[in-house]
């Protein structure tokens, strides 16, 4: 799962970044972005002719659902089964996007210990997130990000990751047939390695905490030290 992130760039180095055209307002950074608040994605629309950097609701509400609130249940998609997915196949087939991050929060616990960890690119470049988009009733865009099996270290952490693609994936996922087989490939090895795994504090935990601060590298906390939220 992908419950905790942060996203940081504006959406003019997003552009640039993504070879995009910025549609949205101003969000601001979030080191500590939570389910159903408003996150940077980056899509393709027809109206301009290429890739768009947009904003949206974290939490698909697909389009049959009465009320959007039902978005705060998805902001996962599980790559495999994404493809059958009532909730989420019809996004697959015709509504991918990319969801731009500086990392990823998750947490392992030990019994009554509980240590947040904060997953980012030893070089500081920016991350993809495998996503998926769809508007609601014409009037909310919400989306939601794919995670698969954790590979590796990562897997010390947490059983799922967030599907990642490097740049040279961008632009099947954004615009290629809806194939599983080769859109849902696995981070290669090279990529993994190039992610820290990094102990930090456990403010991140509580969703009013949103700074800098939260990515700081902390030494691992003894079970005195620890806050559960």
């Amino acid at each position: 799962m992908c419950g905790r992130y942060a996203t940081t760039r504006n959406e003019a180095d997003l552009s640039l970044l993504f070879d995009a055209t910025s549609v949205t307002e101003a969000l601001g950074p979030s080191w500590n972005v939570a389910p159903t608040d408003p996150v940077p994605l980056v899509r393709m629309s027809q109206r301009h002719a290429g890739r768009v950097v947009d904003s949206a609701r974290w939490g698909l509400v697909p389009p049959w659902a009465d009320d959007p609130r039902a978005g705060a249940r998805m902001i996962n998609a599980r790559a495999e089964t994404v493809a059958t997915s009532r909730a989420f196949a019809s996004s697959f087939q015709k509504r991918r996007c990319l969801v731009p991050a500086d990392g990823w929060f998750e947490w392992v616990r030990d019994g009554k210990r509980k240590q947040a960890y904060y997953m980012t690119p030893r070089d500081s470049s920016v991350l993809a997130f495998a996503g998926i988009w769809t508007m609601w009733r014409e009037q909310l865009l919400t989306c939601s990000v794919l995670t698969t099996a954790a590979l590796g270290g990562l897997a010390e952490v947490h059983d799922r990751m967030p599907l990642i693609l490097p740049p040279e994936r961008w632009p099947q996922w954004l615009a290629g047939d809806a194939d599983p087989a080769a859109l849902l490939q696995p981070m290669s090895p090279a990529g993994l390695a190039a992610i820290e795994v990094r102990p930090v504090r456990p403010d991140v935990g509580n969703v009013r905490n949103n700074g800098p601060e939260l990515l700081t590298p902390a030494v691992p906390l003894t079970e005195a030290e620890v806050t559960l939220f």
